[in-house]
């Protein structure tokens, strides 16, 4: 249950009002630029967006995960870099810590992150590893009070803008799977760490990734998460349900946003002496759209409620990642379709919309990871 409707009304209205008036207003600057304004980023923080789903104790707003989602669905009727910026404070980047930190670890890092003076990074997938754990490379020695942290980490979000990273490295050289990552808070500016050049992407302009270079990168002991080495990959996947539930949700209001823009496209163009919504055929699109978009939801509201009452809903993320995101792939499709010419070129929103949502399907899991542990879970069930 939502702990305080007024409040949480008084959240999604001023968020839904900064994204009509500041954050679609700047969309073509955005993807002419590659950049977020500054003073768009300052009123981010003043709003909270960093620190969503950080326990009000450390200067978050500690949003529960159906507040959350209901806050994804209006920061995504924008472009989704913007929701780029602030997502890995909300997600893994925090997430980790606030889970399996120690208490120094919190109490240093987590205000930083809520007030979006730190932006954070999660380092994880490499040049040969990326859903398979047992290819990482990277690794982390212990010398002394200090771990050695050399390795390359690929596609790392906000690297760029980055003020922490937290890093997947082997520690046990021993363990071939997960069991031998550990993970560690390695702060900007560290000796050895070093950034590559900036990807050049499909979409999503203005959300940058880049490598992440560890060259004989010195990190304090104090840095590892939890203190206790082996426990990284396992904490990252204590938060996997969490980020494919918020990424559902972004795929929901990306796609409704797109919908939206569609059917007042159709109800404006005229050919044959009418609006082509009036064609059937039109109809059609728009009507499929509209009972996917609610269809998935609902299953992402399902799914947030079920993991605010403590159940487990590892499975039923993977279900909301892959129909939402597939569904938003859809949505896309037929939006760009329903524009015709128009939907082909950059003067119309839905151009950029239609690159920027294929990254949907790819990062947090790929469809087909999320149907490799669906068919897993399904299997095990039937087992017992």
């Amino acid at each position: 249950m939502i702990r305080d409707d007024e409040t949480l009304n008084l959240l999604l209205d001023a968020i839904s009002r900064f994204v009509r008036e500041r954050l679609v207003p700047a969309e073509e600057h955005v993807a002419q630029t590659d950049e977020i304004p500054a003073d768009i980023v300052g009123e981010m923080r003043e709003l909270g967006l960093f620190g969503l789903s950080i326990p009000e104790q450390y200067g978050g707003l500690g949003l529960t995960m159906e507040e959350e989602v209901l806050v994804a669905f209006e920061i995504a009727r924008t472009s989704p870099c913007f929701r780029s910026l602030f997502g890995t404070n909300v997600g893994i980047g925090s997430q980790g810590l606030i889970i399996d930190g120690t208490d120094e670890q919190k109490a240093h890092y987590l205000p930083k992150l809520a007030s979006g003076e730190l932006i954070a990074s999660f380092a994880l997938t490499e040049p040969g590893a990326g859903s398979d754990a047992a290819s990482l490379r990277t690794r982390a020695v212990r010398d002394g009070d200090h771990y050695v942290i050399d390795g390359t980490k690929r596609f790392i979000t906000n690297a760029p803008e980055a003020g922490l990273f937290t890093v997947m490295a082997r520690t046990d050289p021993e363990i071939k799977g997960a069991g031998g990552i550990s993970a560690f808070i390695v702060e900007r500016g560290t000796p050895g760490l070093s950034l590559g050049k900036v990807d050049k992407k499909m979409g999503q302009r203005g959300a940058h990734t880049c490598d992440v270079i560890f060259e004989n990168c010195r990190v304090p002991a104090r840095n590892l998460i939890g203190g206790v080495e082996g426990i990284g990959f396992k904490t990252a996947m204590k938060v996997l349900d969490k980020g494919r539930l918020h990424i559902a949700a972004i795929c929901v209001g990306a796609a409704e946003r797109m919908l939206d823009d569609a059917l007042r496209y159709a109800l404006e163009r005229a050919q044959f002496g009418k609006a082509i919504a009036e064609f059937q055929l039109i109809q059609a699109m728009l009507a499929d759209s509209r009972a996917e978009i609610y269809a998935a939801r609902s299953m992402v509201l399902d799914a947030a409620r079920r993991r605010d009452a403590n159940q487990d809903v590892a499975t039923l993320a993977s279900c909301c990642k892959l129909f939402a995101s597939e569904m938003c792939g859809r949505v896309a499709d037929r939006a760009v379709q329903i524009h015709g010419g128009a939907g082909y070129v950059s003067e119309y929103a839905v151009e950029r919309f239609y690159r920027d949502v294929r990254l949907f399907r790819i990062y947090e899991g790929t469809t087909q990871i999320q149907q490799i542990v669906i068919a897993r879970d399904m299997m095990r069930k039937a087992s017992v």
